[in-house]
């Protein structure tokens, strides 16, 4: 079972919420938050569907501002807290960027690239090995997909 500080948790809730106006956006409720020494550098939620762009993944999103603010494409003093375990896309941009941390919340068992279905982010031939750890505050990340579908679903088998 792995241990979370209160600060992860702070910063976790912060995405959850981000993850909810994603939600309401009609997004895939998901939340990205990029913390460097302890500073909220740069946030985000998917925006895949507004957006029409299938890369704008909270974690693409929150990394493109941090570049910014950081004025560096390097992130190597850099946390990122995550509501849903990253996919290949995202786990790849989390290496190149050289993020120390990577925290998410609910494990994605169909695309996951943190260990769920691929182990992208600890395969041992990358050359940049960010510290990752899953499941922080996963039930209310789960719930948040979890009633997210359910709705869509509703919707669905309601619409003629």
């Amino acid at each position: 079972m792995p241990t979370f500080s209160d600060n992860d948790f702070y910063w976790m809730k912060k995405a959850i919420e981000l993850a909810k106006q994603a939600a309401q956006c009609g997004e895939v409720p998901v939340g990205a938050i990029v913390i460097a020494q302890n500073t909220l550098i740069s946030t985000a939620h998917n925006l895949t569907i507004n957006k029409k762009n299938a890369c704008a993944h909270a974690e693409i999103l929150a990394l493109e501002e941090a570049f910014k603010a950081q004025n560096n494409y390097r992130l190597s003093n850099a946390t990122i807290y995550i509501t849903l375990e990253p996919c290949c896309m995202c786990a790849g941009a989390l290496i190149h960027s050289r993020v120390d941390r990577i925290i998410f919340g609910a494990y994605d068992k169909r695309v996951g690239a943190a260990g769920s279905v691929f182990n992208v982010l600890g395969d041992p031939r990358q050359y940049h090995q960010p510290k990752v750890t899953g499941g922080c505050l996963q039930q209310e990340c789960e719930q948040l997909l979890t009633d997210f579908f359910k709705q869509k679903r509703k919707a669905s088998a309601s619409t003629p």
